[in-house]
C-alpha cells in the first residue's frame, strides 16, 4: 500500500490504491479475494433489507425478523472483514463503484415481488456463491502466511454454512440439497 507523505494528496493516494487493487485482482491475492467477499456482503445486505421490507405471506412476520438478523450479521461481517484487511495492510473496497465491480452477487428490484420461498432459495444460493470466494480466499491466505485472515474467513465460512442449513430447513431441504452436483 502507498504511504502518505507531506506532498501526497488524497487523490494521489486513491489513484495508487485503485492501481494496486487492479494488480491484486489480476494476480489474485487473498486481499483481492476478500475484497470480492466484502463486496458480496454489501449486495447481500441490500437484498436482505429489501426482503425484510417486502416479504409477504403467512410467515412474513417471522421472516422479517429473521432477515433482519441476517442483515445485521452481514453488516457486522463486512465491517469485521474490512477491518481485518486494514490490519493486514491490505486494501478493502469502500465505494459503490468498487462494490458493484467486485461483487458476484446481483440484486434486482423485481425480487421484492417474488414469494417468500423464492427469496429464501435465492439467499441459499447467495451464501453458497459467497462460499466459493471464501474457500479460495482461505487457501490464498494460508499460502500467503496470513493466519489471522484465514481464521476470520474460516469463521465466515462456518456462519454461511449455518445460514444455508437454516434457510434450507425453512424450505424443507437438507443443507446441501440443490447445491451440489449429483454423482451419477
Amino acid at each position: 500500500m502507498t504511504t502518505k507523505n507531506a506532498e501526497t494528496t488524497p487523490k494521489d493516494l486513491f489513484a495508487a490504491e485503485v492501481k494496486q487493487a487492479d494488480i491484486d485482482h489480476h494476480t489474485p491475492t487473498a486481499g483481492a479475494m476478500v475484497g470480492h467477499i466484502v463486496s458480496n456482503l454489501v449486495v447481500l445486505a441490500d437484498k436482505l433489507q429489501q426482503a425484510k421490507w417486502y416479504v409477504k405471506g403467512m410467515n412474513a412476520h417471522s421472516l422479517k425478523a429473521y432477515f433482519g438478523e441476517l442483515l445485521m450479521q452481514a453488516n457486522k461481517q463486512k465491517d469485521a472483514l474490512g477491518a481485518t484487511l486494514i490490519d493486514e495492510n491490505l486494501l478493502t473496497p469502500t465505494t459503490q463503484k468498487e462494490f458493484s465491480e467486485y461483487a458476484m452477487l446481483t440484486e434486482n428490484g423485481e425480487n421484492k415481488y417474488h414469494s417468500a420461498e423464492w427469496l429464501i432459495d435465492s439467499f441459499v444460493h447467495d451464501y453458497d456463491t459467497e462460499n466459493l470466494f471464501i474457500t479460495r480466499a482461505i487457501k490464498l491466505a494460508e499460502k500467503e502466511d496470513r493466519p489471522v485472515l484465514a481464521a476470520a474467513l474460516t469463521k465466515l465460512l462456518g456462519d454461511n454454512n449455518h445460514n444455508i442449513a437454516e434457510l434450507q430447513a425453512l424450505l424443507g431441504n437438507d443443507p446441501r440439497e440443490g447445491l451440489d452436483e449429483e454423482d451419477f
